[in-house]
């Protein structure tokens, strides 16, 4: 399984927000650059990076930190936050983005997302899938939908989709432990081997990590249990090196 740490942006600076509110915004460094190359010391190759100003203004904003940070670090980074445009996403890649991730398009503007998808690959194409109560939720999480999560991922699976990351927005930030059940869920109904499923959202303690990895989750993204020091880098490190 692997091990995708976060880096979240608000005006050029790392922070950390509680249940996608704002208003919860914490910044714990000023130098994104600094915390990935702490990252890559300590033997992780992913980065998952949220334009958070992104996705407000529903445009890429920091793409010029994703140019940084993929210029000056081997780090393999999945961009996702306010990606709505063709131009948006060609800035994305063209400025260092591996993979993207889509949420509110994939709920929005179905026909664009299942263009990139065409477009790019289902390799480089990232289904956001952030739920409350197991309805979708868009637009930085402002908005709750009437979709249900589960039929929403089989559908765009039946579209190529096979890389998801699911955020269960009530864990996010709140370090009481990832969804387990809703994720074994979506792994026993859109089946194990069709999906690389990313669990997102409540991670803060490095024994839930294998049980992740045992349900079959193919990642895992990791944010405020670092930035709290609930888990530490060193600790991931020996996670990555004795799950080789």
């Amino acid at each position: 399984m692997r091990i995708i740490p976060a880096i979240d942006i608000i005006d050029g600076k790392c922070v950390r927000l509680s249940k996608g509110d704002y208003a919860t915004k914490k910044i714990y460094s000023e130098n994104p650059l600094e915390v990935a190359k702490e990252f890559v010391a300590h033997g992780i190759d992913f980065l998952h990076l949220v334009d958070l100003d992104g996705a407000r203004s529903s445009h890429i904003v920091n793409y010029k930190i994703l140019e940084q940070l993929a210029t000056q670090t081997a780090l393999k980074i999945d961009f996702g936050g306010g990606l709505k445009s063709d131009e948006d996403l060609h800035i994305a890649f063209e400025s260092g983005a591996n993979q993207i991730t889509g949420g509110s398009i994939a709920v929005k503007d179905e026909e664009t997302f299942t263009h990139w998808l065409s477009t790019y690959g289902n390799n480089k194409i990232i289904l956001g899938a952030d739920a409350k109560n197991e309805k979708i939720a868009v637009s930085g999480w402002q908005e709750e939908s009437t979709i249900d999560l589960i039929p929403f991922i089989a559908n765009y699976q039946q579209q190529g989709v096979t890389y998801v990351i699911c955020t269960d927005i009530s864990k996010d930030g709140m370090l009481e432990g990832p969804s387990f059940a809703l994720y074994q869920r979506i792994l026993e109904e859109c089946g194990a081997s069709e999906i690389h499923l990313i669990a997102s959202g409540g991670v803060s303690d490095i024994d839930e990590l294998p049980k992740l990895a045992e349900i079959g989750c193919e990642g895992a993204i990791i944010g405020k249990a670092i930035y709290e020091n609930k888990i530490s880098l060193k600790q991931l490190e020996n996670y990555i090196l004795n799950a080789h």
